[in-house]
Order: C-alpha cells, then structure tokens, then sequence
C-alpha cells in the first residue's frame, strides 16, 4: 500500500513545533539548573545584608554587581528560581487536582449535572487567578503558601474546561460505548478511558498555566503581596530596585529577564507541545 505523504504545509508545522519545544526546554532547563544549583550553592549569601557592598557594578567578584542591601545580584537570582519553580508547581497541582475531576465529571453527565457543574465554573472565571491571589493576600496575609493556593484556585476553572471538552469527545468513541455496553462504572471508565486519552491536552494546559503562574507571583511579590522578605524572589527584586531605576538600572533588568525567560519558555513549550499533540499535525502514514 503506498503511503499517504502529508502536506507540505503540515510537514512545515511539525518542524516549526518541533524547534518551538526545543527553545522552550531550552529556556526552561536554564531556569531548573538555576533553582538546582542554588540549593547546594550561591556565590554570596542572597539573604544578608551587607553594607558596604552596596550598588556595586558588575565585576569580576559580583557578576551582575549588588543591590540596596549589599546583596549579590547574581545569587538573589539563583535563589529567586527556586520560588518561582515552587509556586508554578504547587498551584498547576492545585489547579489539576480540583480542576480535571470536575471537568471530566461534568463531560461524563449530560443535562442538568453538567449545566450545574459549568454554571459554577463559569462564576468562578469571573476570578482571575491574579486578583483571587490579591484577596487572598489582604484577607489571610501575605505569603508563599497563599499566593500558591490562590492561584491553584483561580486556574482550575481552565483545567476544568478543557477536561470537558476533552470528556465530550472521548465520550463517544467506540471503545468508551463497548465499556459501558459491558457494565463499566463511570469511574472505571474515566480513569482507564478518559483521563489517558486527554492527558496531552491537560499538559499542554499545565504548561501555559505554569508560566502565568511565575509572571503572577512575580507580580504579587512587587505588590508586596508574595514571597516576604528576606527570601529572594524575582518580583521582590523588582519592587527593591524601582528607586534605583536612574542610578542602577540594571538593578531591574536582570530579574526582568529571568521573569521573562521562564514565561517565555513555558509559554513556548505549551505551543510546541500543543503541536506535538494535536492529530491533525500528525504525520499519516
């Protein structure tokens, strides 16, 4: 049988969504190895404070120079990783954990369940993730494990619906009606049928969640409603060196860049990934 030879326009998509999840791991690993080397080592303490190494530039012993507080720029960024890796991880878990069940639930329960289920997700998209965090932060104090938590909460509701989505068109495949002609129980048939067959859409979700996750607490942490001081993170970094913007402006471009990295690269590993599982940018054979 000769072989159906894809398009050359889809053959073009696949190599263009190849090199997009190249960069993304790319950028991506950087920011891993820094949060991995960090933990072992830093070249200076990036929780002192030390007077008189205040706003020194760039150089052979400080990198990227010192800020305010005589800390090492270099290693606050280093640090800053490890946070950023943190709160993208626990709040996508967040998010996942209370978002795919529902979801998958309400594409299982046609009618009155699903409109129910969707009514309430769709109040809760009233929310975004970034503003439920700034009410969490006023009502319960600022912190880590609350800007977490509040923006697991507010990115549920996407994983929610791109798991019905996905549920509703699993739902009608041969293989879901031969489980149900054979007594399946809905849970059987979600965790061995559903769940597998949407689990690369639910990655591509966690990715692109991941990013908006570390551009959000960067942005609570320069609010002053993320991460306390003194443990470094990227948008405290931000907040820190505003006043210094004419006389060490590089103060700011460097945690600009790391923040810009890791939302990039998450951003460009979800568009790759989403290439790598659509069917339709499948190659046939």
């Amino acid at each position: 049988m000769t072989a159906i030879r894809p398009a050359k326009s889809s053959r073009r998509a696949v190599r263009g969504g190849d090199a997009t999840l190249r960069v993304g791991l790319v950028l991506i690993g950087l920011v891993v190895l820094a949060a991995v080397v960090s933990l072992w080592w830093t070249p200076f303490d990036p929780e002192g404070v030390f007077s008189d190494l205040i706003l020194l530039p760039p150089g052979a012993e400080h990198l990227l120079g010192t800020d305010s507080f005589g800390r090492d720029v270099f290693s606050s960024l280093l640090r800053g990783a490890q946070i950023s890796l943190l709160v993208g991880t626990v709040a996508v878990s967040i998010a996942a954990v209370l978002g795919v069940p529902f979801g998958i639930v309400a594409g299982m329960n046609r009618g009155r369940l699903d409109q129910f289920l969707m009514r309430g997700n769709d109040i809760s998209l009233a929310f975004p993730a970034l503003l439920l965090a700034i009410i969490f932060g006023a009502i319960y104090g600022a912190g880590t494990v609350t800007a977490m938590v509040a923006l697991g909460i507010g990115t549920a509701p996407a994983f929610a619906l791109i798991s019905r989505s996905g549920t509703r068109q699993i739902m009608s495949r041969e293989y879901v009606l031969a489980a149900r002609a054979a007594g399946k129980n809905g849970l059987f048939i979600g965790v061995r049928h559903v769940l597998p067959n949407i689990s690369g859409m639910l990655i591509v979700q966690a990715s692109v969640s991941f990013g908006i996750a570390v551009l959000a607490e960067a942005a609570l942490s320069y609010l002053g409603l993320g991460t306390p001081p003194p443990t470094p993170s990227w948008g405290r970094m931000l907040q820190d060196a505003q006043g210094y913007l004419f006389i060490e402006p590089l103060l700011i471009v460097w945690p600009g860049i790391a923040i810009a990295i890791a939302v990039l690269g998450f951003n460009l590993l979800g568009d790759g990934l989403r290439d790598r599982f659509d069917p339709r940018m499948q190659v046939k054979r």
